[in-house]
């Protein structure tokens, strides 16, 4: 994914209707959703969803498909794994990170238990 591509699906999902209904369409898997369920699932007006779902899919985070009278959306796995892939291509400088490379007070923070060198060794 280049950087176009990332500012572009970064900036579909820095709104709260949009992050909603992506969350949610992953949630759902491949299987997807019909823009009536996800209107009644979210509580959005059916008026701004098409909007957003406009959205999101010129940001190729959401791909429709026909299934007899309905339009079926459902999240692009594809394009998801490519916008973490690009956020953490270069993650901690090549160097091993998660939980146990996280400094004490951020791991606390995030629920995480902070692996030290004497308590990996207990």
């Amino acid at each position: 994914m280049g950087t176009k591509s990332a500012i572009s699906a970064l900036a579909a999902l820095a709104q709260e209707s949009r992050l909603a209904i992506f969350r949610l369409l992953v949630a759902v898997g491949p299987e997807g959703l019909a823009a009536s369920k996800i209107a009644e699932q979210l509580e959005v007006p059916s008026s701004s969803l098409s909007f957003h779902l406009k959205e999101l899919s010129h940001a190729d985070l959401i791909v429709a498909r026909q299934d007899g009278r309905f339009i079926i959306y459902s999240a692009n796995f594809g394009a998801m794994n490519d916008l973490i892939g690009f956020l953490t291509e270069s993650c901690c400088g090549g160097n091993p990170c998660g939980p146990a490379s996280l400094p004490k007070s951020v791991a606390k923070k995030a629920g995480t238990k902070h692996i030290t060198k004497t308590t990996a060794k207990a």
